[in-house]
């Protein structure tokens, strides 16, 4: 028997979830459907520890992130989201695997074999996962970019990654700026810098704007609870963060995640 605990805000997205992990695996038992990050750290404190968690990231009241920082949980943590924003900060956990939303079942399989598969190799030594997890997070921040090559007056130039002050979309064009003020129109979407950039130095605030923190001035609030960014070196555009992302821009800034 699994003993599996569900956090998750839209109560139809976790009975789907629920319905599809007991059809997967017979062994696996839902103890509870937790809505909110107050109750799930009630029940944390109250109940015996699952043994496997499956955790949505955005709930009703913030972050499930603060959950794990309430509650000194050993168990370890799937965690399903529609954002991909989130993986670093997922694996500072004990996230053992990151699922975006929808999640068919032949995912649901892989992630639960992962978790038989890291029972086997450390059994209950949480030592030993967490070690593990730290592994694989330092690997993934070796693998981000430091320079990049743009292309500048017919010639290929290396770019040095901490160089870029912000990356924008507009009217279906990307460009890059620098720090030296230089733009440099790119190929890659903002979804393919995202892949290559440290999330520590760069931040998606909205669906135009990928911001290096050295290049944040402050933010101020706007209408809806949304922030707006302001930049060392002022630009026409207003940079707008929705009421949704604002308070991880927050706590992204104040070396949060």
């Amino acid at each position: 028997m699994i003993t599996i605990l569900i956090i998750e805000d839209e109560i139809k997205t976790a009975l789907a979830l629920k319905k599809s992990i007991e059809k997967c695996f017979e062994e696996a038992v839902v103890l509870e459907i937790l809505q909110s990050i107050k109750s799930a750290v009630r029940w944390l404190k109250e109940s015996e520890a699952p043994d496997l968690i499956f955790s949505d990231i955005q709930l009703a009241d913030g972050l499930s992130f603060d959950i794990f920082k309430q509650v000194n949980i050993k168990s370890p943590i799937i965690f399903c989201t529609a954002y991909d924003e989130y993986a670093i900060e997922a694996f500072k956990t004990s996230s053992i695997d990151y699922l975006l939303k929808p999640i068919d079942e032949a995912k649901l399989k892989l992630s639960i074999a992962k978790y038989h598969h890291m029972k086997s190799l450390f059994g209950n030594n949480t030592t030993a996962v967490e070690s593990q997890m730290e592994k694989l997070l330092f690997q993934l921040n070796l693998d981000y970019k430091k320079s990049i090559l743009v292309h500048f007056q017919n010639k290929t130039v290396v770019l040095k990654v901490d160089n870029i002050q912000y990356i924008h979309h507009d009217l279906g064009l990307v460009y890059l700026i620098t720090f030296d003020k230089k733009k440099y129109f790119m190929n890659q979407t903002l979804d393919e810098f995202e892949t290559i950039l440290n999330p520590n130095d760069f931040f998606r605030v909205n669906r135009q704007f990928i911001i290096n923190r050295n290049a944040i001035a402050g933010v101020e609030n706007y209408l809806s609870r949304r922030l707006v960014v302001l930049l060392n070196t002022p630009i026409i555009d207003t940079i707008i963060v929705s009421k949704t992302k604002a308070p991880v821009l927050l706590k992204w800034i104040n070396n949060e995640l």
